[in-house]
């Protein structure tokens, strides 16, 4: 029986923070659904769509890593839903910072609430990448700043098309 762990996020880009945490689930799961959100909550700066090219070019591309064990997908539904059509009862969750971990508590209780059958098992990125957010990264870039440290070729030259 493969074990499936669901990762949702925005991906606005992929940074080497959301990089670690599937790397490490790679280890504990047979396969990754690495899920990104369509919700219009947010103000993206990349469609779906690109996100889904900037995540597939980084992992697959940039990263070379197996595609067999990894899933990317976009939804605009809730977790727990994406969790029964994949059959996974786990959803991972990255953490950089205590800040996080308030929200991310909250989010977990919700969707235990929603599923109770459903776990949220809690990542942290290697410490040179827990400062990294896509907000800062698309501050960085949009100024021009050097932002190799943060994010692949990929994902930075989508940036650079973008503020160009």
């Amino acid at each position: 029986m493969n074990k499936i762990a669901i990762y949702p996020g925005t991906f606005d880009p992929i940074t080497y923070g959301h990089i670690d945490v599937i790397k490490k689930s790679l280890k504990l799961f047979d396969k990754i659904v690495v899920a990104v959100s369509e919700t219009s909550s947010k103000d993206y700066l990349f469609t779906t769509e690109e996100r889904i090219g900037i995540v597939n070019k980084s992992l697959f591309i940039d990263l070379k890593l197996n595609k067999k064990k990894i899933n990317v997908v976009t939804f605009n539904s809730l977790t727990t839903d994406l969790c029964k059509k994949f059959k996974s009862n786990v959803i991972l969750r990255g953490l950089r910072a205590v800040s996080d971990f308030e929200y991310e508590f909250q989010l977990a209780g919700m969707n235990r609430k929603l599923n109770n059958n459903i776990e949220t098992i809690f990542l942290m990125s290697d410490v040179e990448n827990q400062i990294i957010s896509s907000r800062f990264v698309k501050e960085i870039a949009k100024l021009n700043g050097d932002i190799r440290k943060f994010t692949t070729k990929s994902a930075i030259k989508s940036l650079k098309e973008k503020y160009e």
